[in-house]
């Protein structure tokens, strides 16, 4: 029986390096595909690293928020992460951990996501079953964009 909750996708894009990294951690490219939220960190390890958007009414709100956990440029990024507004404790059994890892392949670049482990967090089921529909919208918009940089 598993005992860990991972969401695991590939995808190959059809992109450099450069274009993909771009991708996930340029806050103007981010806003088009991560429901209008901008990614702000200075990508180093320890830092903080934040999803900022708007709320229906317009005001800023922080989606989710974390820590970089390792950061290698172009080739790898994990950081943890929880929402604050979820109504759930904001302590570090509740974060789980996302991470972008990209190689170059013959096609152009595959980036590799995982994302948990959601076991144990408050909400775990609910949590991992609604990022799993989000990467289900995301994905596809993700690769519309990098194509459009080819």
């Amino acid at each position: 029986m598993n005992n860990t909750m991972f969401i695991r996708e590939e995808i190959v894009f059809k992109a450099t390096k450069n274009i993909v990294w771009n991708l996930i951690t340029n806050p103007e490219i981010t806003k088009k595909y991560m429901f209008g939220c901008e990614v702000l960190s200075d990508w180093k390890k320890e830092s903080p690293i934040i999803w900022k958007g708007k709320t229906e009414e317009g005001k800023d709100i922080v989606y989710v928020k974390g820590i970089i956990v390792d950061c290698v440029n172009k080739e790898k990024v994990s950081f943890t992460m929880f929402d604050p507004s979820i109504g759930i404790a904001d302590i570090p059994e509740n974060y789980i951990t996302l991470t972008y890892e990209i190689k170059e392949i013959e096609e152009g670049c595959l980036l590799k996501i995982t994302q948990g482990d959601f076991k144990g967090t408050e909400n775990a089921e609910k949590r991992f079953e609604e990022s799993k529909q989000g990467w289900k919208m995301v994905i596809p918009m993700m690769k519309k964009i990098a194509n459009e940089f080819c």
